[in-house]
């Protein structure tokens, strides 16, 4: 279970490519980034796009794959860097869907990922805004939401539980590396962190307002142009996450993700104050919002082992780089969740 599946093979691509009318196909090489779906760069005689293949369980059904398409569509036509997919002559308009497995085409955007470290200050404030302004326009084209379920915050015994076996399959996993190490010793700090803050688990009652999210908002999602200082958001890509949740804890998760240290997972808390100034400016969110946003992110870290997860149990090594820095970021954030709260709201 460690891998995507297999590569989509040429003939395929060429089948795929005819229903979109772009022309015969000349080159195709796989994207490598990203940890669920598909995707290539084609070239036709009509030009370059990026050719999607939804194989994720989660996102590969068409109705849910042409409901993100018109949502992109309609941010697009509202003036967001959003890259709507071409039209085809398959049955479902922008998924085209051979053999049972569904396609998207989109024209190819030249630029290259930034991670928020490397923007300069301003461009933070920029990256914020924009973030308001796609949470307040999906109001406007998605469709109007059902009252939120209850909200239930993760057990800190059950996450115990979890942790103390997930130790154990490190401390047992063959063969035995670095990795597995620093596994052993970051869940032993994880349950004393759980046994400290068990006190802290939020009210359910407790939530920012839902609204529709991008899902995934974060650098390997935004495509910076290559203009003279190639700061400015070109597209928002991957709407495969598209969804209602509280909007302020997506803005709170994408500064862990976009302003973080990608060896120790420290926050640069300079560059969070001026993105959530701007997003709190937007008007997508109050500092209340944020608040609330900070802990209860806060609380589903100290609780999550997905990565863990996904190697001990699944023997998928896919998210294993993305460990320690996430590891490191919690330990972090636990030591200095004031000064990352004022961060957010001040």
């Amino acid at each position: 279970m460690g891998t995507l599946s297999p590569p989509v093979p040429r003939s395929a691509l060429v089948e795929v490519l005819a229903r979109f009318r772009v022309g015969r196909l000349l080159t195709a090489e796989p994207v490598a980034e990203g940890l669920l779906n598909r995707g290539y760069r084609v070239t036709t005689e009509a030009g370059d796009y990026f050719l999607k293949c939804y194989v994720d369980t989660a996102t590969a059904s068409r109705p849910k794959i042409l409901a993100h398409h018109r949502a992109m569509t309609d941010l697009n036509a509202l003036g967001l860097p959003v890259v709507p997919p071409l039209s085809c002559a398959d049955r479902g308009g922008t998924v085209a869907a051979p053999n049972g497995r569904m396609f998207a085409l989109f024209p190819w955007v030249d630029g290259r990922h930034r991670h928020g470290t490397e923007l300069e200050p301003a461009r933070c404030d920029a990256l914020g805004t924009l973030l308001g302004r796609l949470h307040g326009a999906l109001d406007d084209v998605c469709a109007p939401l059902d009252p939120p379920a209850g909200y239930r915050s993760a057990d800190p015994l059950d996450s115990a539980e979890l942790a103390r076996e997930l130790r154990r399959r490190a401390r047992e996993h063959r063969p035995y590396d670095d990795l597995d190490a620093l596994v052993e010793q970051r869940l032993g700090e994880r349950l004393e962190l759980l046994a400290e803050h068990a006190h802290r688990r939020p009210d359910p009652l407790d939530a920012p307002p839902t609204g529709w999210t991008h899902g995934d908002f974060h650098g390997l999602n935004l495509l910076y142009d290559e203009g003279p200082d190639g700061e400015r958001v070109a597209a928002v890509l991957d709407w495969d996450k598209l969804g209602p949740q509280p909007r302020a804890e997506e803005a709170v998760r994408a500064a862990t993700l976009l302003f973080n240290d990608r060896t120790t997972g420290t926050l640069d808390l300079v560059r969070v104050r001026r993105y959530s100034q701007a997003y709190r400016a937007s008007g997508a969110a109050t500092a209340e919002h944020l608040a609330a946003a900070v802990h209860r992110v806060w609380w589903e870290r100290l609780n999550d082992f997905w990565m863990l997860q996904w190697r001990y149990q699944r023997a998928d090594h896919r998210a294993d780089p993305l460990y320690p820095a996430s590891a490191g970021q919690l330990a972090w954030w636990c030591q200095e969740y004031e000064q990352v709260l004022d961060a957010f709201v001040n």
